[in-house]
């Protein structure tokens, strides 16, 4: 799935900051999205349609209170919205996802240009295999301007996942080095480029802006229980962009933030990917 058009991309003044290796060359992939198009909450494009869903990658609806809906993504401007809002007469939040048709292993380098919410969801470019059984986080934001929130608005989460379904089990690491500190400053305040590359099963380097900011390598870090059988993560995955309500925090967004849009939509400009052939 190659990207062959010659013309100006969005993300052109942008070098890609991850090597592809000895004798390899980047390749872009045709799920690369500009968004620059016209899609609307129930009505969307083949540009938007050959590549994505506007769904999870199954039946789920999302975690704790969380809902997914498909009448809460569209695109304005050059860019995608993911909104969230409230169910009437619910104490469920709707909440914008699309998900990638397609599914890409390593060697593989995706970024996303984006700007979180602001109210206290988690805002996410990730990836997931079919089986939900080993994921990738590029960035999983939780931005808020509420007091007491500074903790989690000033750090953006770098991560990954390796679970067993049955009976259910989930690692991923807890090191301090997962949460990126941003200085005493907000990660929500503007579009940031948020990237991974996952370079084979055993080793991730997580980039924001360009920078390495995180590096994991070997069983130790990605898979010391075992859950992967000696694998690492190696299972074709689909990209999911998404707002979620998670049930581990002990917040959630209120009304007057959902019902206002400087707070409850969380933005993307583009999103590339690259394959090293």
């Amino acid at each position: 799935m190659l990207c062959t058009a010659t013309h100006a991309a969005d993300w052109d003044a942008y070098s890609i900051p991850a090597s592809a290796g000895s004798g390899k060359t980047w390749q872009l992939q045709t799920v690369s999205d500009q968004f620059n198009y016209q899609a609307g909450t129930s009505n969307k494009p083949a540009a938007f349609t050959n590549r994505w869903n506007a769904s999870y990658i199954n039946a789920w609806l999302g975690p704790g209170d969380t809902e997914f809906s498909s009448g809460h993504s569209y695109t304005t401007g050059g860019a995608l919205g993911l909104q969230a809002t409230e169910k009437a007469g619910t104490n469920k939040v709707l909440s914008g996802i699309v998900s990638s048709k397609a599914t890409f292993t390593y060697p593989l380098y995706l970024e996303a240009m984006v700007k979180p919410s602001n109210n206290t969801m988690a805002n996410a470019v990730w990836m997931l295999s079919s089986d939900s059984t080993q994921e990738i986080d590029a960035m999983e934001s939780y931005g808020s301007d509420r007091v007491g929130q500074e903790w989690f608005d000033q750090r953006m989460h770098v991560s990954h996942h390796v679970f067993i379904r049955e009976p259910f089990q989930d690692y991923q690491p807890k090191d301090a080095g997962a949460w990126v500190y941003n200085s005493g400053e907000t990660y929500r305040n503007k579009f940031r480029r948020y990237g991974v590359h996952w370079k084979d099963a055993w080793n991730l380097d997580y980039y924001i802006d360009g920078v390495l900011v995180r590096s994991v390598s070997g069983p130790n870090i990605i898979d010391p229980e075992g859950y992967t059988g000696g694998t690492g993560l190696n299972k074709p995955m689909h990209i999911i962009l998404d707002m979620e309500h998670q049930p581990w925090r002990d917040v959630k967004p209120n009304s007057t933030e959902l019902a206002d849009s400087n707070k409850s939509i969380f933005w993307i400009d583009w999103v590339r990917v690259y394959k090293a052939n």
